[in-house]
């Protein structure tokens, strides 16, 4: 009976649980898989080699060099840019050798600053490459010798062991160099292909990758793939085939596309009327008056051009730049400054970048009776002197730091304590064993360390710790149990605790994402380590815990659109190879998002390019750093959060830049179109650049201006800006004929129409009170366009007021007093007059612009541009939001029920415990 009851009781004792480790997995096709066969002592031929070599190529990664001089000339491309050049053209042409230096020198210094700023010859490839092992130990021809590793093949038979970089990708054959069988199998660091925090255990028949570095033991493995075949070979192609346009070339093109052609119409208009009307005054036209009618419609357009924009907003981002330098974070393509500022979804690597990619203890199981500092102290003695094992390491520096007694100790020399003797980790016993003299108490005890399935059988079993085992492995965490003997004997054993090992998130990471999504910039977690330990991490990072493996990606029966979803709406990923990361952000930027991807290895590069903005954190690898438009250099996550409030002022200060010039040029040529026109006005050719180049250059401090930093992710919204900047253009154009009609009418100045420079009849106030007015309107507009509310809710810099009002107090003052050959003085009271009505014009200007921003909404410029994909879009949005309030109303009830539930079951616990025994 007694025998039966055992038994009962063995069957019901608490098991292990296995957590399988899922690893991505490739089946090789058949060609392939028929060179394999190779005899592993003797290895391949050389002619068997001199043909894979040609069927195959080197094991090395291919690349494409840019041309220096191409990249220089690709920054004079561009709407505007062309604009400009055809301008440059044409003042050659026409020999207006003045304008022709002006616009020239503008278009190198673009071109320089981009290139300067920008210029990195793409070394990603270089990166991925310089990782790969540059010599191998191979059988060829029956000896073991030492060859170039690019020079491998297929079916080569390569030696691996501790510490050498894997050379390619490889199928071991559990044999070592003299053919035995081998007793340990492989221990293999691959976190930087695969985002994996903990070394991984490879047997006889898996895969090894190319560029992972071997940690323990030494095996034969035979090649299955070589050079852009390879895990990493793949990343590199991935890389080579992102070159896309930036999301802010796209934006200028846009802005620039509209300038362009308003710009060539009124011109091409100007410029026919212009002709034909001084075909009427000559009857016959001679090459110098078409000369003369191009070079004053070239004025014009030069004027008209914004020829600065692109040096203001290359300025602006530069500044920024230095910023973010002062902080440690190198820009290293210059666009991605202003990109930042419009990333609404951070895609984030776990190991290495959300934490320290370094194994730390954890919180530990304890047997009652025994202390933290008990579980240390005994592990302490049972671990292995100057062992690099990680685990061993952890171990270590965890009971030095929490235990007093081990803070100044090195080996196994502890003071009141000998290690007598001190038997090393084995595989084949799984465990650690010391035998140690107390000095104190006089008596030798041992103590174990090793896998807690060891040490619970070592103690005679115990339920209550497998249990908490399986708790820790189920949260992703890797346990070891730790014993001693009991006191007086050396063969009794009792159990002291389960140590818990994590790869810890980083002491910033968790404030990093809070802040980021007070920014209103989501971040999900993109990992190639378990889905267990990735949902771990999330949790301590507070995190949303609806990961989902690589599965979810690769799911034949969704749609790209469905899959979208599925990334949009969850926080991360786990179990993902590099196409993976690839392929979330992909997906996330066709649902119109701007895509941020933090990384640290070789797996996040391709992520990295294809981001808009590639973030590569400290201590990262080469190919990420190279990959990335940003590096930090200091350690943590932090520092992105500077990046983002940085990148959001700079925004501000651009798309202000923007809608002021933009407003500008509307006001300049609807202005200029309908006077040359209607009234056969014109002014003089200097006075017009001297408004574009004046004010242009005292617009390049707005880069140090104020700025009103959004809560939310910014955009650009060029339908919206264009509009705005039509409307304020309109209203800058009614002021100055108000300006021209009262100066003609009621003051009775005359207005010299039809009148060239030259002629001596002409009176020349009227030609510079439109200029002064020309020159002042539009520019104090700028103190408006800085910001969307009201404008004295963020007042601009002292320095930027300055430059502003300089300039027009300037040309206040060449007004009054006139200049020779420039300007007609006009006497003090129309300057200040024209001044004192420009400033405070653009407060009427500021409450146009404020209330168009208050009724703009996509719902708006659907009724306006009623185009069917807007109206279909419309409905999707609608759609998404009942949808999205009915998730959050049934979240809130779930929440609220789990709550109760959780109060009841603490109110029964607590009851049972209060009850008499």
């Amino acid at each position: 009976m007694g025998e039966k009851a055992k038994n009962e009781k063995d069957d019901k004792e608490a098991q292990f649980e296995d957590h399988e480790h899922v690893e991505v997995s490739e089946e090789l096709p058949p060609e392939l898989e028929a060179l394999m066969q190779t005899e592993p002592l003797k290895g391949l031929s050389e002619a068997e080699v001199a043909e894979r070599t040609a069927r195959f190529g080197k094991n090395e990664i291919s690349e494409k060099k840019t041309n220096p001089l191409l990249k220089f000339l690709s920054y004079f491309t561009g709407a505007i840019a062309y604009l400009i050049e055809l301008a440059f053209i044409l003042s050659g042409v026409v020999e207006d050798w003045i304008d022709f230096g002006i616009i020239g020198g503008l278009l190198v210094i673009n071109a320089l600053i981009g290139f300067i700023e920008e210029s990195k010859a793409d070394a990603a490839l270089d990166a991925l490459k310089n990782t790969l092992a540059l010599k191998s130990r191979v059988f060829r021809d029956g000896r073991l010798q030492e060859i170039e590793s690019s020079e491998l093949v297929p079916g080569d038979i390569v030696a691996v062991r501790l510490g050498d970089i894997i050379p390619a990708d490889a199928r071991l054959l559990g044999i070592s160099v003299d053919g035995s069988d081998v007793e340990v199998n492989l221990q293999v660091d691959q976190s930087a292909l695969t985002g994996e925090s903990l070394p991984v255990e490879k047997k006889r028949g898996d895969t090894i990758y190319s560029s992972s570095i071997c940690k323990q033991g030494q095996m034969l493995a035979v090649v299955t793939k070589t050079g852009a075949n390879t895990f990493i070979g793949r990343a590199a192609n991935l890389i080579s085939i992102t070159n896309e346009q930036g999301h802010f070339q796209k934006i200028v093109n846009q802005i620039g596309n509209f300038l362009v052609v308003i710009t060539l119409t009124m011109v091409v208009i100007i410029f026919i009327y212009l002709l034909l009307r001084r075909k009427n005054e000559v009857d016959h036209l001679s090459k110098t008056d078409v000369f003369d009618v191009l070079r004053d419609v070239l004025v014009l357009t030069v004027a008209a051009i914004p020829v600065g924009l692109p040096t203001v907003m290359s300025v602006t981002m530069a500044v920024g730049a230095k910023q973010l330098a002062a902080k440690q974070v190198i820009v290293k393509r210059l666009t991605a400054v202003e990109e930042m500022a419009s990333v609404s979804v951070l895609c984030s690597d776990k190991t290495g970048t959300l934490t320290l990619n370094k194994l730390t203890f954890d919180e530990p199981y304890l047997k009652p009776g025994f202390t933290k500092e008990d579980l240390l102290l005994y592990s302490y003695l049972a671990s292995e002197p100057g062992a690099n094992d990680p685990i061993e390491m952890a171990v270590r520096t965890a009971a030095k730091r929490d235990v007093p007694l081990l803070a100044d100790c090195t080996g196994h020399t502890i003071p009141g304590f000998k290690v007598a003797s001190f038997v090393p980790f084995n595989p084949a016993t799984k465990l650690t064993q010391a035998t140690v003299v107390d000095h104190h108490a006089g008596e030798s005890f041992r103590v174990a360390k090793g896998a807690p399935q060891v040490i619970v059988k070592l103690v005679g079993g115990d339920d209550e710790a497998t249990h908490a085992v399986n708790l820790l492995a189920r949260r992703g965490l890797r346990a070891l149990g730790v014993a001693r003997t009991v006191p007086g004997t050396l063969d009794n054993w009792q159990l002291i605790g389960m140590i818990s090992l994590l790869d810890p998130p980083r002491p910033d990471s968790a404030e990093t994402i809070r802040r980021c999504e007070e920014m209103g910039v989501v971040v999900k977690m993109v990992t190639g380590d378990q889905l267990i330990i990735a949902k771990e991490v999330a949790g301590r990072l507070g995190m949303s815990r609806a990961i989902l493996d690589a599965n979810s990606l690769t799911d034949p029966d969704a749609t790209d659109a469905q899959l979208a979803d599925r990334c949009l709406h969850a926080d991360g990923f786990a179990q993902v190879i590099p196409e993976h990361k690839y392929r979330v952000v992909e997906l996330l930027q066709s649902k119109g998002l701007l895509v941020g991807m933090t990384g640290d290895g070789v797996n996040d590069a391709p992520a990295l390019k294809k981001a808009n903005v590639g973030i590569a954190v400290h201590d990262c690898t080469d190919a990420a750093r190279s990959a990335a438009d940003i590096v930090l250099l200091a350690p943590g996550l932090s520092t992105i959060v500077d990046g983002v409030l940085t990148s959001r002022a700079i925004f501000q200060r651009m798309r202000s830049y923007a809608l002021y010039r933009i407003t500008s040029t509307v006001h300049f040529l609807i202005f200029f179109f309908i006077i040359t026109l209607a009234f056969r006005w014109q002014m003089k050719a200097i006075l017009l650049i001297f408004i574009a180049v004046l004010n242009d250059a005292a617009t390049l401090v707005i880069s140090v201006d104020n700025a009103q930093i959004s809560r939310r992710p910014d955009k650009w919204r060029i339908g919206q800006l264009i509009t705005l900047s039509v409307i304020l253009g309109c209203f800058l154009t009614a002021l100055s004929f108000a300006v021209f009609f009262v100066a003609r009418d009621v003051f009775n100045i005359p207005d010299d129409a039809g009148k060239q420079s030259e002629d001596d009849t002409k009176d020349g106030r009227m030609e510079t009170i439109i200029y002064l007015n020309v020159s002042s309107a539009p520019h104090f507009t700028i103190f408006s366009t800085r910001l969307a509310g009201f404008f004295w809710e963020n007042l601009p810099s002292l320095t930027f007021t300055a430059a502003i009002l300089a300039t027009q107090v300037f040309a206040m003052f060449i007004s009054i007093f006139g200049i020779n050959n420039l300007t007609t003085a006009i006497g003090g009271g129309w300057g200040v007059s024209l001044l004192a009505i420009s400033l405070a014009y653009f407060v009427v200007l500021d409450a146009v612009k404020v209330f168009v921003f208050r009724i703009w909404s996509f719902e708006l410029t659907v009724k306006l541009w009623p185009t069917r994909a807007r109206k279909e879009r419309l409905r999707h949005k609608k759609e998404r939001l009942i949808i999205d309030e009915r998730v959050r109303f049934n979240v809130a009830r779930i929440r609220a029920v789990s709550k109760a539930i959780y109060a009841a079951n603490a109110f029964a616990k607590a009851g049972r415990r209060e009850l008499p025994r």
